[in-house]
């Protein structure tokens, strides 16, 4: 997948305390949008700061997942096989679950800028939805901490470490996170 554009349409970052949103997450076979693909989705809808929906799917790629990938994420080509979905049902079925809720994720530009490339090529749809960075809400909040990873922050406020990194796992704890820190705000 290539940039297709300059995301003029991407929706715009705030910092608030909300209680309505969906956190999101994704994992990808590279780090570099022009040349990766969205391995897997996943999103926590938040009504009431409470969890009341999940989304999760992993999708099938055209190039191999990669040693990198299967290392982080425990995601392999086997997996991918026999349970991964054509990614234009599993974007269009993302979609609906988002709606025109606030994104909340960590370090969400990178999930957000894929998924608006992918959506752009194969729904010619944009992803217009604001967004909350937890990224750049610890690093305002708690200025004196020195790294502020979602690792890091798991850390900071006690949560059950992760044991893996898969995006629905990291969706619920990037929530935790955001609740906390949102107290601060």
């Amino acid at each position: 997948m290539k940039k297709l554009s300059s995301r003029l349409y991407k929706g715009q970052s705030f910092m608030q305390n909300i209680p309505d949103y969906t956190v999101v997450d994704i994992e990808t076979t590279s780090l570099d949008a022009g040349r990766g693909e969205i391995l897997e989705i996943s999103a926590v809808k938040v009504r009431g700061e409470k969890e009341t929906g999940y989304f999760s799917e992993l999708i099938k790629v055209n190039n191999e997942v990669g040693y990198f990938t299967t290392r982080l994420t425990g995601i392999t080509d086997e997996m991918v096989r026999q349970e991964g979905k054509d990614l234009i049902q599993v974007l269009q079925a993302f979609q609906e679950f988002l709606g025109k809720d606030v994104i909340v994720g960590h370090n969400v530009n990178f999930d957000i800028d894929f998924l608006y490339d992918s959506m752009q090529e194969n729904l010619n749809a944009y992803l217009t939805n604001d967004y909350i960075d937890t990224l750049r809400l610890s690093r305002k909040v708690l200025p004196t901490l020195s790294h502020h990873k979602l690792d890091d922050l798991i850390d900071y406020f006690h949560l059950t470490k992760r044991n893996e990194h898969r995006a629905l796992n990291d969706c619920i704890l990037t929530n935790q996170v955001y609740r906390r820190l949102a107290g601060y705000l």
